[in-house]
């Protein structure tokens, strides 16, 4: 198939979280699977940085970039003002001969340009959440003013969803419905490649750069916003270091507002010793903070599907979540603990776990047999290729 993916950014931009890495591991994995795959993005890679080239090929993947005309209301307000990008897709789409367009998150002024060309073009389009859709996470003020605004024409022109969860899926049908629409939806996760984990880095490599010692270590990974519960685990860190004081947690991911606040919570809490901050982990150095991990912490709500927690259920890290990570198949594959979204729950199940390294092994064992089971790329390729040629069969009926 000839596929065209539409997302306000795109590798190496990072900062921007998990719906960027998904994107992008969905698109090489296609690309490796024998699709002809182009990418349409703006030059955003953070609030301060741009991509130096407008086109280029990742991993077989032909990515193209439009310039991106404020940066700033895309780090304030996660709006794009991407210049040029209709004509872009009407080309692309022309000289690509694509077969269907696969558009990322959903409330974005991408969709809002390219829509009304796939339908002019007759061109069938898909879009992917990533866990965008609730109202309560992430600026719903502007959620709920987009929704009233631009809800009513946009919804309309998407010929199926795909969904990540059994959750998101319910919020697809929940939001179409309000405006009489009844569309498709098909379930397809994330996925790893998982010859990145083959030869992890050795232990003592994360010990010894962030001097971590010979206890057993936390890691939290992802963006340091609310929404992810980064300042519910550091009290219940800290609760839990009575019990197991050589414990260090190790906090990986891009500040967004928070990171001062967090080190004066760990201050405050007597733990910051035990504490370390690293920032944005990527390459060689996100593999050797999975590697030293004893257990992987994500006590978040809103997600989609985490590519954290599949990373680290990959390297044979347990996982210790919230219901809001909306992936109950983890705890009902023994590699994963979930627990409410409080403190004391938390603090809980951190004694529990870091005191028992034979349960955590067992469940290392099981969340490395669960990802190899069903969530590898070629398996979520596979998934995806029927959403696609069932959605190009429908449009065409």
């Amino acid at each position: 198939m000839n596929l065209l993916h539409v997302i306000p950014y795109y590798a190496p931009a990072w900062t921007y979280g998990g719906s960027v890495r998904a994107a992008t591991e969905l698109t090489r994995a296609l690309a490796q699977a024998g699709h002809h795959v182009t990418v349409l993005t703006t030059d955003t890679l953070s609030p301060t940085e741009r991509a130096p080239v407008p086109r280029e090929t990742l991993d077989g993947v032909e990515v193209v970039r439009v310039r991106n005309l404020s940066n700033r209301l895309r780090g304030r307000l996660n709006l794009s003002t991407p210049r040029g990008l209709a004509a872009a897709a009407r080309a692309l789409i022309a000289e690509r001969r694509i077969d269907l367009v696969h558009c990322h998150e959903l409330r974005t002024v991408e969709n809002l340009l390219v829509a009304p060309v796939t339908k002019a073009l007759g061109v069938p389009l898909v879009v992917s959440p990533h866990g965008t859709l609730p109202l309560g996470t992430g600026r719903p003020t502007l959620k709920r003013a987009w929704d009233r605004l631009l809800g009513g024409w946009l919804l309309p022109h998407f010929n199926a969803v795909i969904a990540l969860t059994r959750d998101e899926a319910a919020d697809a049908r929940a939001l179409w419905a309000k405006r009489g629409l009844d569309i498709p939806v098909y379930i397809v996760p994330n996925g790893v490649h998982l010859d990145e984990f083959a030869a992890l880095p050795p232990k003592d490599v994360a010990r010894a750069r962030w001097s971590l010692g010979e206890g057993p270590v936390v890691l939290f990974l992802g963006r340091l916003h609310e929404r992810k519960g980064v300042h519910l685990l550091l009290p219940a860190f800290a609760g839990a270091l009575g019990h197991m004081p050589e414990a260090r947690l190790l906090i990986a991911g891009p500040d967004e507002g928070m990171l001062a606040t967090l080190q004066a919570q760990a201050r405050d809490l007597g733990s910051r010793e035990r504490v370390v901050f690293t920032g944005l982990l990527t390459g060689p150095d996100r593999l050797a903070a999975l590697a030293a991990a004893d257990l992987f912490a994500l006590p978040a709500e809103g997600e989609g599907f985490s590519m954290a927690v599949l990373e680290a259920l990959a390297c044979g890290v347990p996982a210790l979540l919230t219901p809001g990570c909306h992936f109950p198949e983890a705890a009902e594959a023994g590699a994963g603990v979930i627990v409410p979204r409080q403190v004391e729950a938390l603090r809980a199940a951190l004694v529990a776990l870091l005191s028992d390294a034979d349960r955590r092994a067992a469940m290392g064992q099981a969340a490395r047999a669960l990802v190899e089971s069903r969530y590898t790329w070629p398996q979520i390729v596979a998934q995806m290729e029927t959403a696609y040629r069932a959605v190009i069969a429908r449009k065409e009926r």
